[in-house]
C-alpha cells in the first residue's frame, strides 16, 4: 500500500537495532514506506536508512529529515547516492529547516530557505556526475565531485509547515512531508499552496507528492502510551516551535500563552514525550491543551482511524504517514485500511519521494 507510511523508531529510542524488526514488520503488513527522523544521539539518518534498506526488499525508505548544515554537501550527497544504490532506488532524501536554538548551541548557521534551495541544487548536480566549484547561500566550496560515472535520480523530500516553506517545497522538491497535528482545513490549504507554487514554477503540480502526517493512536494502545504519543508529542512541539504550528492551524495564540504559563510547563526539564509521567500528561490534557488541538489526529477504533486516513486523502494529500506508533501498534489500523482503500492507489510509486510520473 504505497499510500501509507510509518516512522521507524518513532520518537525517542535507546535501541536503534529495533529498527530492523520494525522495518521487516512494516513491509510484511503492507505499509508502503518507512520514514526515519534524525536525533543527535543514536539516530543517525544515514546509518538507519542503510539498516532499513539491508533488512527489507520492497518498502520505500525516506529520511525525514536531516539538515543540510550538519554535513559537508559532498558527504550528504554521498550518503544519499550510496543509499539510492543500496536500496535499488527505494530511497528518498529528506531535508528540513531544523531548530534555530539547537544550531546556535552547536555553533552552526541557522537554516534559511535560500540555503536549502542552494543545497538541493548542489546535491542534484553531484548525483548527476558534475564536477564544479560553488559559491552561494549554502556555502563556498572550491571543488565538488562524486565522479563522472554517477547519474542518479534521487528524489528530494522537504519537510514544511509554514507558507514560505510550503512554497519553496512546491518550487524545488519532489515531495513534501507536512507536520503532525494539522487540521483537515490546514492540510487542504497546505496542499493547495504546494500545488500553486509548483505550477507557478513551471512544474506539473500533480507530480509533487504530498504526505500528510497523522498522529495515529488507536484504542488498543495502553493509556500511558496513548498519553505520551498524543498529549506528550503535541506538548513537545509546542515547547519547541509553538507559534509556527498554532499560526499554521489558525489556533488561538492566547491558548498557546496559557499553555506556556501553566506551572507544569514553565521550567520543565525536558521533552514531555520523553520524560512526562502519566500524572503530568493527564494534567496537561485536562488543564493546558484545548481538546480541539488534540483532535487533529486519528484515535478510537482501528476502523475510525482508517476513516481518518481517508479524510487526509480527501483533503488533497497523496499519501499519509501514520505517525507516533510502531508497526506492531499500527497493525490493526493497517488491516482496517486495507479493507476500505481504493485499489487505484496502487499506481503510486513505491519510492516515497516520487509523485505520479
Amino acid at each position: 500500500m504505497p499510500e501509507i507510511g510509518c516512522y521507524g523508531l518513532a520518537g525517542h529510542t535507546s535501541s536503534p537495532r529495533d529498527l530492523l524488526a520494525e522495518a521487516r514488520l512494516a513491509e510484511d503488513l503492507g505499509i508502503g514506506a518507512v520514514f526515519l527522523s534524525e536525533r543527535f544521539n543514536v539516530k543517525d539518518a544515514g546509518v538507519l536508512a542503510g539498516a532499513a534498506a539491508a533488512a527489507t526488499e520492497r518498502i520505500g525508505i525516506a529520511t525525514a529529515a536531516t539538515n543540510h548544515n550538519t554535513r559537508h554537501p559532498l558527504v550528504t550527497a554521498t550518503m544519499a547516492s550510496t543509499l539510492h544504490r543500496l536500496s535499488e532506488g527505494r530511497y528518498a532524501f529528506g531535508l528540513g529547516r531544523g531548530f534555530d536554538l539547537l544550531f546556535d548551541v552547536m555553533g552552526l548557521p541557522r537554516v534559511t530557505g535560500a540555503q536549502m534551495r542552494d543545497a538541493i541544487g548542489i546535491y542534484r548536480r553531484l548525483w548527476h556526475g558534475e564536477a564544479f566549484g560553488h559559491s552561494g547561500p549554502a556555502g563556498d566550496f572550491p571543488y565538488l565531485s562524486q565522479g563522472a560515472d554517477l547519474d542518479e535520480d534521487v528524489p528530494v523530500l522537504m519537510m514544511a509547515i509554514g507558507e514560505r516553506s510550503l512554497r519553496l517545497a512546491g518550487q524545488v522538491a519532489d515531495g513534501v512531508v507536512l507536520h503532525t497535528f494539522l487540521t483537515d482545513d490546514t492540510l487542504a490549504r497546505s496542499v493547495a499552496t504546494v500545488r500553486a507554487a509548483a505550477e507557478q514554477a513551471g512544474r506539473d503540480p500533480g507530480s509533487v507528492r504530498v504526505w500528510s502526517v497523522l498522529a495515529t493512536v488507536d484504542d488498543e494502545i495502553a493509556e500511558e502510551a496513548r498519553l505520551r504519543k498524543l498529549v506528550g508529542r503535541l506538548a513537545t512541539y509546542l515547547q519547541g516551535y509553538g507559534e509556527v504550528l498554532v499560526r499554521a492551524n489558525g489556533w488561538s495564540l492566547d491558548d498557546l500563552a496559557r499553555f506556556r504559563a501553566h506551572p507544569l510547563v514553565q521550567g520543565y526539564p525536558g521533552a514531555f514525550d520523553a520524560i512526562g509521567t502519566v500524572e503530568e500528561l493527564t494534567r496537561l490534557r485536562d488543564e493546558a491543551l484545548p481538546a480541539h488541538w488534540l483532535a487533529a489526529s486519528a484515535t478510537g477504533t482501528a476502523e475510525q482511524c482508517a476513516a481518518r486516513v481517508r479524510d487526509q486523502l480527501d483533503a488533497g494529500a497523496d499519501s499519509v504517514v501514520l505517525h507516533g506508533a510502531t508497526p506492531a501498534e499500527l497493525a490493526g489500523v493497517v488491516r482496517a485500511w486495507a479493507e476500505v482503500r481504493d485499489p487505484g492507489l496502487d499506481a503510486l510509486p513505491a519510492n516515497p519521494g516520487w509523485g505520479r510520473r
